[in-house]
């Protein structure tokens, strides 16, 4: 094995949360830093001709390979789990950047009561509205904790949207649910498409509070405190599975990438497969002493360093926690250990196709073009007359409607499933169909959990991690209430024939959700119920920290990656204000 110089901190993984703390780390303190990345380099530059729906977004070019590593799943523990062999469910990223480069830039806050869940819900409805197996808890942090972090993030991306809680102040245009916010958005909120203007309306008709959706795909040119600078958005339609040829999409890339290039405390290796972080076995002053990893030449290597984090996809970074031994595995059936624990997957579904007589121009669009609602959100909303506990959001996406992935689409009026009579419908209806989107909270589960497979095993000879999980009656019954609303606004749109979606069974590995999956390495108030502190520090091993959505201890409704760098930020802080003065917990 070949050792290699000690350096200040190494970060496993190049995507947002990794080259977030890299540049802080670097730019604030000096340390040395290197950043691991198993995937190829990436820079704008790359994404000028990228207009390809069938290499991008079909075939999945940037994408990690299912075929050197996945992932098993089972719903239960009573099942034999069998690998994925291609990812439909997910889509983790491969290479600088991560999933943050392929994107489609949606980017709100979490409600404020997520990160008090567990004390919200019960002391509003009782212990006993609990599902059964439920296993809910507080962050240990507070909305209020995270809300400087919230608009440091926003700055960063130059997020475009219209704040609705103003300090306190509810301002019309916005979300009037959202939690109080220091300062309006970066830049104005992105244009709106016409069939999500036809949303806005029915759905103001109707009562509710649609607001333009938080936008990283941004509506100006704009310049981050960082002196980073990039364009304004131009509707071309190909965010989602692809990055930015003109760089209106913040990206790690065209973000972070900047900056860092310039420190030559900071670099960057690709190509290196982490495989274990090296540490004491035990003791009172156990420590993370570095990493090992396969480098590009296929060479084994043990990078030395003071400080390791680990900043992968979150079931990356549980995989290797459970490959190195740190911590105590999560065990289902006695529910002791910590490391696994808490797995969840943000609920997200077409609840409604709607179709109209009239031509949407829905090849015109962005990733995060739209408008959205929060009326039926987290607990907005008393639920002490419906069956299930907490809610989502439902918006109206103008993503950019490409032909392969989008055509054939046809109301339920239309009989035939091939031939000219469908061939002619689906001609018809291609631009004159949308669709109106629930994404929801997940609640985690003790039986929803991930651990080492004991059969397949990587093309590294590692096991694979094995995922338990399936949705739970709370999900489903949510889920209903949910299409059954955006069922209602299609209609008020003026749809005479709306789709709705046929309901949530067991979960399935084939129906893309998101790549939003949380937990096994989760923060919380003690070591006895999570990995890492409330500063992603690891409870025993305190100069390791994770970083990322493995941290979340359940999924709020709204994408994470917002919460993911706001936390991070948090964490850095932490780091150059107070541990580097005096190493050890910060907790």
């Amino acid at each position: 094995m070949k050792v290699l110089p000690t350096v200040d901190a190494v970060v496993v993984g190049g995507g947002w949360s990794g080259l977030l703390m890299a540049k802080e780390l670097g730019s604030r303190t000096g340390l040395s830093v290197v950043v691991l990345e198993r995937g190829p380099a990436r820079k704008s530059e790359d994404y000028a001709d990228t207009m390809d729906e069938l290499d991008y977004s079909i075939r999945l070019r940037m994408m990690q390979d299912a075929s050197q590593d996945t992932v098993t799943l089972r719903h239960d523990s009573g099942q034999k789990a069998f690998p994925l062999r291609q990812h439909a469910s997910f889509l983790p990223g491969a290479g600088i950047g991560g999933s943050g480069e392929h994107w489609n830039g949606v980017c709100p806050r979490f409600q404020p009561d997520c990160f008090e869940l567990r004390t919200r819900t019960v002391a509003r409805y009782g212990a006993k509205r609990l599902p059964e197996d439920c296993s809910i808890q507080d962050w240990g942090v507070t909305y209020d904790e995270l809300e400087p972090h919230y608009t440091r993030a926003e700055r960063l991306m130059g997020i475009s949207g219209k704040a609705g809680n103003l300090r306190g102040k509810i301002v019309p245009g916005g979300n009037p649910f959202e939690g109080p916010r220091s300062e309006e958005y970066p830049t104005p909120p992105t244009k709106v498409p016409y069939f999500s203007a036809l949303f806005r309306d029915a759905a103001t008709r109707l009562g509710y509070h649609p607001y333009p959706v938080p936008a990283a795909t941004i509506s100006q040119p704009y310049t981050n405190p960082d002196g980073v600078s990039r364009t304004g958005c131009f509707y071309c339609g190909y965010c989602d599975r692809f990055g930015c040829m003109v760089g209106a999409k913040a990206q790690p890339a065209n973000t972070l990438l900047p900056v860092i290039q310039k420190r030559k405390n900071i670099s960057i290796r690709t190509g290196a497969w982490v495989r274990r972080i090296v540490h004491d076995a035990a003791g009172t002053g156990r420590k993370a002493r570095g990493v090992t990893y396969i480098d590009a030449k296929g060479e084994e290597c043990f990078q030395p360093a003071e400080l390791v984090f680990l900043a992968s996809w979150t079931l990356n970074n549980t995989r290797l926690l459970l490959l190195s031994g740190i911590g105590e595995p999560y065990d289902a059936r006695t529910s002791k250990g910590t490391v696994g624990r808490n797995l969840t997957h943000q609920i997200s579904m077409t609840a409604a196709t709607v179709f109209l007589e009239q031509p949407l121009n829905l090849f015109m669009g962005a990733g995060a073009a739209g408008m959205v609602m929060s009326d039926l959100d987290g607990d907005v909303f008393d639920h002490s007359s419906v069956e299930f506990l907490r809610g989502g959001t439902i918006h109206v996406l103008s993503v950019g409607h490409r032909p392969i992935a989008n055509f054939g689409v046809v109301p339920q009026s239309v009989k035939a499933t091939w031939g000219s009579e469908w061939k002619r419908e689906a001609l018809h209806y291609y631009d004159r169909a949308g669709t109106i989107s629930f994404l929801a909270e997940h609640l985690a589960y003790k039986g929803n959990f991930l651990d080492l497979d004991p059969v397949y095993k990587d093309a590294a000879g590692d096991p694979l991690l094995r995922m338990t999980l399936d949705w739970r009656e709370n999900e489903r019954k949510m889920a209903a209430f949910g299409v059954s609303k955006a069922a209602e606004i299609g209609r008020a749109m003026g749809s005479k024939d709306v789709t709705a979606f046929p309901g949530l069974r067991r979960y399935e590995a084939t129906r893309y959700q998101s790549t939003h999956i949380q937990g096994g390495a989760i923060m919380g108030k003690s070591a006895e119920d999570s990995v890492v502190n409330a500063f992603l520090q690891h409870w025993q091993t305190p100069n390791l920290f994770v970083l990322g959505a493995s941290s979340f201890p359940q999924n709020g409704s709204a994408n994470p990656t917002l919460t993911v760098l706001a936390l991070t930020y948090r964490t850095a802080d932490a780091i150059v204000e107070r541990y580097l003065k005096r190493p050890g917990a910060l907790a």
